[in-house]
């Protein structure tokens, strides 16, 4: 029976993707678009000794294996052309070709950044998959685009590629049993996770991941946020702070992304262009899986290595963010329809699958506590 074009288009993109994926070359077919090869340079907004930036060496290596060559892309840690924070304006003006980074980052431009990464809480109670489909199947992709095009005016086109959650609550010089502990605190935080803790009664500073560890030793800060897990065990929080809570309601699903310049985008054929598209795609799936046993090692590691006291983040602080986020989120939307827009879109989205996955889904901790279950 002869097969519909879909099939066979579905079949091909996903034999593509593997072949990458598992190390062999792939060949343009006959006839295939001819284009001179590309050489893109593009720049990370962390340190080249995370594991946030193996997803980028991922995704260049991904994409010339898949190009047979036809793209190469030039990787480089942050500040190696610009400051971490710059690599969007950076990527607009040309100074970069593109740039692996986090669109919560631009909050300060404008707000609507933070919810195409996930979103504090998730965004309504999402997991990683859902808020995936909300961008390939919600209309969030388009808007995406909208966002950097006509909202930022940056010449940019932008791709999900970067699945760094959950993340933990941090690390503290203390214990925290509850909310009042948290209030005071100078903590390092980031995008509207700081405007929410700041709602909440914490003293935030913005900084990068690079000056972390320094301000953290001079005792400039009481306690910072970065990611959790493997991330945290490189840079070594461990040795200045001995308290680790999880998880945070600040990044429980929180997607990094792949800015490129839309000229040199639009510079590149329909094939490369979706070749860029699924390697994206690929990286982070492939990524994520790896990176969770990463996460689980590192883990193990804090607490059986370096005595540090893995705890569990108190409710009414994790209670406390929503409520704070919710009223930061109703702002926002009252005053900017762009904001409006892009939250109803995932409300709507949420308010159907949330629900749906929670009644056809065992709960996660329902096996887990039967085989693994809680110590005290």
């Amino acid at each position: 029976m002869r097969k519909p074009l879909w099939f066979t288009v579905g079949i091909a993109l996903a034999l593509l993707a593997g072949a990458a994926i598992l190390g062999g070359g792939y060949h343009s077919p006959p006839g295939a678009a001819a284009q001179a090869p590309v050489t893109l340079k593009m720049q990370a907004s962390w340190p080249a000794a995370l594991t946030l930036y193996d997803n980028f060496t991922m995704f260049a290596q991904t994409v010339e294996k898949m190009s047979a060559g036809r793209i190469k892309i030039e990787t480089l840690p942050a500040g190696a052309i610009v400051p971490a924070f710059e690599v969007l304006d950076a990527t607009h003006k040309k100074v970069i070709d593109g740039a692996h980074t986090w669109a919560g980052y631009w909050t300060g431009k404008h707000k609507a950044g933070i919810l195409f990464t996930g979103g504090p809480g998730g965004t309504f109670g999402m997991d990683y998959v859902d808020v995936l489909g909300w961008h390939y199947d919600g209309g969030g992709f388009e808007l995406y685009q909208e966002y950097y095009k006509n909202v930022l005016k940056m010449n940019v086109v932008a791709l999900p590629i970067l699945p760094a959650g959950p993340q933990a609550f941090g690390w503290f010089k203390r214990p925290i049993k509850n909310l009042a502990d948290f209030k005071g605190l100078k903590c390092r935080q980031t995008g509207i996770a700081a405007e929410v803790y700041t709602e909440m009664g914490m003293r935030v500073i913005n900084m990068p991941g690079g000056e972390i560890m320094p301000a953290a030793e001079r005792g400039l800060i009481d306690c910072a946020e970065w990611v959790g897990g493997v991330e945290d065990l490189r840079f070594g929080f461990h040795n200045v702070w001995k308290y680790h809570y999880t998880p945070g309601m600040h990044e429980p699903v929180t997607i990094g992304e792949l800015l490129i310049n839309a000229d040199q985008w639009n510079r590149l054929s329909p094939d490369l262009q979706e070749i860029m598209k699924t390697a994206a795609h690929a990286t982070l799936f492939r990524w994520w899986a790896r990176w969770q046993k990463q996460n689980a090692e590192a883990i193990k590691e804090l607490a059986d290595k370096h005595k540090v006291q893995l705890l569990k983040t108190p409710d009414d602080i994790l209670l406390e963010f929503l409520k704070a986020w919710d009223r930061i989120a109703k702002r926002e939307a009252e005053k900017d329809p762009f904001f409006k827009k892009v939250y109803e879109s995932q409300r709507a989205y949420a308010g159907l699958v949330v629900p749906a996955k929670r009644f056809m889904f065992p709960a996660y901790d329902f096996a887990a506590n039967y085989y693994w279950p809680v110590k005290k």
